[in-house]
Order: structure tokens, then C-alpha cells, then sequence
């Protein structure tokens, strides 16, 4: 059975070979993810018959957190697209911006939906709008899911209160106010270069030729049939948009105005009512009586497409989550920490490259900044770095390099109509860029260390 550099090697070419069943054998993202999950386990030091179950935990891991919330986000969406709101929300955005600015605006909307909203939801409530604004601008599809993935992801990596940079602040030791100062500076460079900027030039090769058509949504975007049903207002096409943000929010909020007393009636409820997945339910019952009179068509034709299009997603989601848990258990985290250490790098890039790493090799963000933090946070006076640097270029390593065992690429896939190489191109490449940035930013803030509060 493999183990140290051997099975560094063997994650590789686990990697290559899921890469190679997909594009040139055609096969389906579900089912390369278990084979290539169970060949890894098989090679490596887990005992061959508790492999199976590894697989089928981290399956049902994976669709514990996101299953529910994948299957509510998609029929949300569907009730807002047969409204016409989607396309209410379109046409504001780009009354307000103008088209030209349309990238920017959903940049910073990006950002600022990620901070309170888990990534996944964010990406699904809203993936139906970037297909409007595609072809209400003309500009590719891929430009926009650009921006929005890696604005999204490079949020839920460096500003808290998102359980990753949470985490990272607590470690290093950081003030959780300042840690949040900092963390918004940077994410704003970080997402014009990697999002907006890399989004034009990926645009531009990724086109949207045969992959989406007005025609193919024009009922529920684009075309506004007024003869067939009262026309949506922009007002409450937004308001419910921001419905489920507001709602999971609002916990965040008031779980910070009763840190102290977690328990008292007031933060139950909100604790409740703005957990991710019961803020979606609440929005889409909400949706089924608000959007009837503007909707067409019978609410169980809505739920049946809704469900045709979610099947997939979440096999290839919770098959993703597979992979992911079956590296885990490898001890392949372990490894590449141990080989890094033994290296001389400068304190940052080292923080930085640790966080990647184990971002790329194990798939989740959130692990790779609490991993990484809990090794490297308590050392930050030691390596002689500022605590709050520290904590940042950990935060900056987590944002890119999304590789297949990832669930998170594969619902940026099948919700961006990319395919599995497009999706490395849009998605894995802009978050790398995006995370580069961020690292270049905080070398930027650590030559004015003197002079910046909290620094």
C-alpha cells in the first residue's frame, strides 16, 4: 500500500486519470469520481473493505450539508425565472450600471451576498440571473460566471463572518474587527483581477455559441409576455432575490449582538429562521404564493423541471464529496504540511502555499484554512509576522486552484454550462488569480506595517 511521496504520486495520477475518463472517454463526472475515489482508496494504507464505506460517508456527508440546499435553490430559482423577476432584476441591474458596467455591478454584488451566504446557495440563487445578463449584454457567459464564482469564493475565504476566516482570526490570534477591515480591502482587488478582468479575457474564448440562446429562455428571462400574465415589479423581484440573504443575515447579525447569551429566544429564532437551508424553504413558499399570479404555468410543471435539473447536480456533487473524503483519509493533508515545512520560505508565501495545497489536494476551503491555520496560527510571533498577515495569506491560499473533488466545482460546472476543462479555464484559474492577488495585497499591507492600525 502506498504512502508518503508514493502516494503523493498516486493523487496525481488519480487526478490525470479522472481528467483523461472525461474528456476523452466520455464518461459521466458521477461515475469517473467513484472510480477514481475507490482506486485511490484501494492503493493507499485504508484497509480495501473499509474503502466502500469512506465512499458512501462522504457522499452522504456531502449532500447532508448541500443536498437540501441544492434541490431548494434550483426550484427558488425556476419560481423566479417563470415570474419574469430573473428578468426584472436584469433589466435594473443594467438601468442602474449601464451594460458596460453590468461586470462590476455583479462583482460587487458577489461579494457582498458571499459574506453571509453560504457559497453554493449564492451561486444557485443567482446563477439563473447571469444567464439573463448574458444575453440581455451580449457578453459571454463565461465572463459572468467568472466573476460571480470567484467573487464569491474569494468572500467566503477572506471575510468574516464565514466559518473559514472565523476560524483563521481565531488561530492567529487576530481582532476579529480588523481581521474583517482587512479582509474586504483585499477581496476587492482580488475579485477585479481575478474575476472581472479574467472573466473578460476567458469571455472572449469561451463564447456562448451553442451553449446559450435567447430563444432558449426567452418564456422565463428575457421576453416579458404581458398577455398571459400580470407583469412582476422591479421592486419585488428584487425584494424576493433578497429574501433568503436577508434572512440568513439576519442570524448573522443577531448571533453577533447575543454572542454572550446564544441561547436566549431572540437568537433561537433567528437561528432558526436564517439557517441556509430553512431560509430557502421560507423563500420558496414564499415564491409559490407571491409569484402566482405573474407565473404561467402549473406550479408542479415548476417543481418538475426544477427536479429534472437538480438529479444530476447532486449525484455529481455528493460523488465529488466522495473523492474529497477518501483523500482525506489518506493522510495526504499530513504529508504535503511535512514536506512544506522543510523548506525555507518566507513566513507568508509559506502560509499562502499551505493553504493552497491542501486547498487543491483535499477540496474544501473552509478545511484547508482551519488545517492550515492550526499549525502555522500559533506560530505567527515565532516566524515573525504580523498575526493578521499571517492570517490573510492563509485566507488567500483557500481561494483557488478548485480541482474535481471539490463539490463546489462541479456545481460552478453544471450551473455555469461549462464543461470539465472550460470549468478548470473559468473557475480554478480565475480563483488561483484571484488568490495571487490577495497574497500580493497583503505584501502590500505588511510594507506599511508601521503605519496601518492593528497591524
Amino acid at each position: 500500500m502506498l504512502t508518503g511521496n508514493a502516494l503523493i504520486i498516486a493523487f496525481a495520477i488519480a487526478l490525470i486519470v479522472l481528467f483523461l475518463l472525461i474528456i476523452k472517454f466520455k464518461w459521466d463526472a458521477f461515475v469517473s469520481l467513484l472510480v477514481v475515489a475507490l482506486g485511490l482508496g484501494i492503493v493507499s494504507s485504508i484497509p480495501i473493505h473499509e474503502v466502500p464505506g469512506i465512499i458512501a460517508s462522504g457522499f452522504g456527508n456531502t449532500l447532508a450539508g448541500v443536498g437540501i440546499l441544492i434541490g431548494l435553490g434550483i426550484i427558488f430559482g425556476q419560481f423566479l425565472a417563470s415570474s419574469g423577476a430573473i428578468s426584472k432584476i436584469a433589466s435594473g441591474m443594467l438601468q442602474a450600471f449601464g451594460i458596460k458596467k453590468s461586470p462590476y455591478a455583479l462583482a460587487a454584488t458577489s461579494i457582498t451576498v458571499s459574506i453571509p451566504v453560504f457559497f453554493d446557495a449564492a451561486f444557485i440563487i443567482l446563477h439563473k440571473l447571469i444567464q439573463s445578463l448574458s444575453v440581455k449584454t451580449k457578453i459571454s457567459l463565461s465572463t459572468f460566471v467568472t466573476i460571480l464564482a470567484v467573487g464569491l469564493i474569494t468572500a467566503h475565504s477572506l471575510i468574516i463572518p464565514t466559518p473559514g476566516p472565523l476560524v483563521v482570526a481565531d488561530q492567529t490570534g487576530s481582532d476579529i474587527g480588523i481581521f474583517f477591515i482587512y479582509g474586504l480591502l483585499i477581496s476587492i482587488p482580488a475579485v477585479l483581477v481575478g474575476g472581472v478582468i479574467y472573466g473578460r479575457f476567458i469571455g472572449k474564448r469561451i463564447t456562448n455559441e451553442g451553449r446559450l440562446h435567447a430563444s432558449e429562455i426567452s418564456d422565463d428571462v428575457v421576453a416579458e409576455d404581458n398577455t398571459s400574465r400580470k407583469e412582476i415589479s422591479t421592486k419585488l423581484s428584487f425584494g424576493l432575490l433578497a429574501l433568503p440573504i436577508v434572512l440568513i443575515l439576519s442570524n448573522t447579525i443577531v448571533n453577533l449582538m447575543y454572542i454572550d447569551n446564544p441561547e436566549h429566544g431572540v437568537a433561537t429564532f433567528f437561528a432558526t429562521i436564517g439557517d441556509k437551508n430553512i431560509a430557502l424553504l421560507i423563500s420558496v413558499i414564499v415564491a409559490m404564493f407571491v409569484l402566482k399570479p405573474y407565473i404561467k404555468e402549473d406550479s408542479k410543471t415548476i417543481f418538475a423541471d426544477a427536479f429534472n435539473q437538480s438529479g444530476m447536480v447532486i449525484l455529481i456533487t455528493g460523488a465529488g464529496g466522495a473523492f474529497g473524503r477518501v483523500v482525506q483519509e489518506t493522510g495526504l493533508g499530513d504529508l504535503l504540511i511535512n514536506l512544506m515545512q522543510g523548506l525555507s520560505i518566507p513566513a507568508l508565501l509559506l502560509a499562502f502555499l499551505f493553504s493552497q495545497i491542501l486547498r487543491a489536494s483535499l477540496g474544501s476551503a473552509t478545511v484547508a484554512l482551519v488545517t492550515t491555520s492550526a499549525i502555522l496560527g500559533p506560530m505567527a510571533v515565532e516566524l515573525g509576522v504580523s498575526p493578521v498577515l499571517l492570517g490573510l495569506a492563509i485566507c488567500a491560499g483557500g481561494i483557488g486552484l478548485s480541482m474535481p473533488n471539490d463539490s463546489g466545482f462541479w456545481v460552478v460546472s453544471k450551473f455555469g454550462r461549462l464543461s470539465m476543462t472550460e470549468t478548470l479555464r473559468v473557475w480554478s484559474l480565475g480563483g488561483f488569480l484571484s488568490g495571487v492577488t490577495a497574497l500580493v495585497f497583503v505584501y502590500i499591507l505588511s510594507a506599511f506595517q508601521g503605519f496601518l492600525p492593528g497591524l
